[in-house]
């Protein structure tokens, strides 16, 4: 059986190679040109790129068999992101592997900036020995305003806080509760503003936060502060910038980010006052070997088929905890089970997770459930981006409820819905030493385990059944691994089902076989 083939467009860490080969066929494409990058897309299933590759629809549109785009880095703004939605591939990134160098090297220009390190440094090179030229100023007792309180404002927030310094946050989306745990008070961002001696970005580049920074905002601004941008180019406006330093709005600058890069020239770089960098924020060994080590283990489980919490095209609700990822997993096989046992998908399908704790992950919990059911109604490829798509042209709507807990299990997932007039339904729990365990088909209560192959028998409560459909399984070479029995008292009559875990896929005249033996009233195969 072929591997998934993965095509590594720009240089990662060794150790992230070595990991992706153990399961997947690693085609390296450092340095090629874009023709043959063309060509070698064609049948890969994942493509992990860095900054400089341009991740568009024409590369998205050659690439028939694309699953997944790993970013080894956090910013996204090589990929076109809709395009991939729209073709059903998972855009991931390595949002933790750069955090503490960013981090790092925001304080690094803090204290270049209030110290002049750069230019003391320069001086000192040419012969001058010049003391009281180069005065600085404190970190301590200084105002720092954080625009933008996410991963990386928040280790610079602790950092600064270090050098004891006063911090004042703008970020709509964070409450008062979580600043003050930091130490620092929320204020709007005309406040942050007018308070500020240094002010530090940690944004994303986006058509609201474009030129936050202008010549308006350096207006109100104190004449002795200092902007740091460790962030994304465009953020502050260089031309705005440099006008407000060279005029003494403000005292100075340090900028390791721009709107167009490679950047070799610029006003800015002619003035003493700014301290420039050429995007070193993530250029750490650390971070390079973080990033492409966490890209690849998502990539890894990406084609695996499994919920990643970095991919970003896809609803998840929240961080996916570990225990909330197998329940997303089951909730998977849940969803094909019940496609390929009740032959078909109702109009509604209902997601019922139980289980407190898992309030956060319903959505993604409910997103696995349609992702299964569809795989095994459609015959396109379903993966978590396309598969709320694909329910909707074909009319499905899926409901998702969450129920406090299970009486007889700590979580469970049930999926049910109406076909064909009836009523269908499958649930499932994740156990400790067993993984995914069907716990309910059809109000049978039937506890096995979820294996790649299963047999469900609905028969008559009668002696000698079991033991005929062993005998058959047995003369056809067929070999049970696990088996479990549950007994259903309907109103009329009491029923019962067996699920077998087998060891191959069973042909359709086996299964017109077993239909035949005396007691069997049905029987499904189920390839999960």
């Amino acid at each position: 059986m072929n591997r998934p083939k993965v095509v590594v467009a720009e240089n990662i860490a060794p150790v992230a190679i070595e990991l992706m080969q153990e399961t997947l066929d690693v085609d390296l494409a450092v340095g090629v040109s874009r023709p043959e990058l063309l060509r070698r897309v064609a049948d890969a299933a994942a493509l992990i790129v860095r900054s400089a590759t341009r991740v568009d629809a024409e590369l998205i549109g050659a690439a028939a068999k694309l699953q997944v785009i790993g970013r080894a880095g956090i910013g996204v703004d090589n990929i076109d992101v809709h395009a991939a939605t729209r073709a059903g591939v998972m855009v991931i990134n390595a949002p933790d592997a750069n955090t503490v160098s960013a981090a790092e090297h925001t304080m690094a220009m803090l204290l270049a900036q209030a110290r002049r390190i750069p230019e003391a440094d320069a001086a000192l090179r040419r012969g001058s020995w010049e003391r009281k030229r180069f005065q600085g100023v404190e970190l301590h007792g200084k105002t720092l305003g954080i625009l933008g309180l996410g991963r990386i404002g928040t280790l610079v927030a602790q950092r600064a806080a270090a050098f004891g310094m006063d911090l004042v946050i703008y970020d709509p989306f964070i409450n008062e509760e979580r600043a003050k745990r930091l130490g620092a008070e929320i204020v709007s961002l005309d406040e942050l503003l007018r308070r500020s001696d240094f002010v530090t970005l940690h944004l994303p580049r986006t058509p609201e936060t474009t030129a936050m920074l202008d010549a308006d905002a350096f207006g109100k601004m104190k004449s002795s502060a200092r902007v740091v941008n460790v962030a994304r180019g465009g953020i502050v406006d260089e031309e705005a910038l440099a006008a407000a330093v060279r005029n003494g709005v403000i005292a100075g600058a340090a900028l390791d980010v721009f709107a167009v890069e490679p950047k070799t020239e610029s006003p800015l770089f002619d003035l003493p006052q700014v301290v420039v960098t050429p995007h070193l924020g993530a250029s750490t060994r650390e971070a390079q070997d973080k990033a492409g080590v966490s890209v690849a283990e998502d990539v890894v489980q990406a084609l695996q088929g499994r919920m990643v919490a970095s991919v970003l095209n896809v609803d998840i609700g929240g961080v996916i905890s570990d225990d909330a990822r197998q329940v997303v997993h089951l909730a998977e096989k849940l969803g094909r089970i019940f496609a390929m046992f009740s032959f078909g998908l109702p109009d509604e399908l209902t997601v019922t997770v139980r289980g407190a704790e898992l309030e956060e992950s319903l959505p993604v919990i409910a997103l696995g459930a349609t992702k299964g059911a569809m795989e095994a109604a459609s015959d396109e490829p379903v993966s978590y981006v396309n598969a709320p798509v694909l329910a909707e042209h074909r009319g499905l709507v899926v409901n998702r409820h969450l129920e406090p807990e299970d009486s007889d299990y700590r979580t469970s997932v049930r999926v049910s819905g109406v076909v064909a007039d009836r009523q269908r339904t499958v649930a499932g729990t994740v156990m400790a030493h067993k993984g995914p365990v069907l716990i309910d088909v059809d109000g049978y209560e039937i506890e096995f385990t979820i294996t790649p192959h299963m047999i469900l028998i609905r028969n008559t409560d009668m002696p000698g059944v079991i033991g005929a459909v062993g005998t058959y399984l047995g003369n056809a070479e067929v070999n049970i691994g696990d088996m479990a029995v549950g007994r259903f008292e309907g109103k009329s009559a009491i029923g019962a089902m067996m699920g077998l875990s087998v060891n191959r896929a069973i042909t359709d005249e086996e299964l017109s076989q077993m239909g035949k033996i005396e007691g069997v009233l049905a029987v499904r195969y189920l390839a999960v």
